[in-house]
């Protein structure tokens, strides 16, 4: 088992296209409605290569692997990952609250402790308006929320 590291920063409008965050339902629709096919093949054809975060974290796996920023075999390696992350990123934080160094100190702690069952983890903050910053953990072979999903990095 090992977890990888991912992080996306951009506008909350794009943030906020969702179904280019989730993967496109198995059935097509119907034929007679040809906007939602159009966009069904967009999304089909999207979704496993945009950069957005995915709805669901433990489809982070269906990305190409250069989305990954770091991969890590010990759950306190990636937690650390994580605590630089949330320092580097806390002053733009919008909320003051979020940057509090004992909070943001506790997500880390308990990071580790979820990816050292295999679990995920997954924040999201408002950054200056309207930006938003991404940065998840996710567990992989096998990844326990969905554990058909194959390990980008074979």
């Amino acid at each position: 088992m090992h977890h990888h590291g991912y992080l996306w920063t951009g506008s909350k409008q794009r943030f906020d296209d969702e179904a280019l965050r989730r993967p496109p339902h198995p059935d097509p629709p119907p034929a007679d409605k040809p906007e939602l096919v159009q966009r069904y093949k967009e999304v089909k054809a999207e979704f496993p290569t945009v950069d957005l975060p995915p709805l669901e974290t433990a489809h982070w796996l269906i990305k190409p692997a250069k989305l990954i920023r770091g991969t890590w075999e010990e759950p306190k390696e990636a937690a650390e990952w994580l605590g630089r992350q949330l320092t580097e990123y806390a002053p733009r934080f919008s909320s003051e609250s979020e940057r509090d160094s004992t909070r943001l100190a506790l997500l880390v702690s308990s990071a580790a402790e979820r990816l050292g069952w295999g679990g995920d983890v997954s924040h999201g903050f408002y950054l200056e308006r309207p930006t938003f910053l991404s940065v998840a953990l996710v567990t992989c072979s096998p990844n326990r929320a969905a554990p058909d999903l194959v390990c980008p990095i074979l």
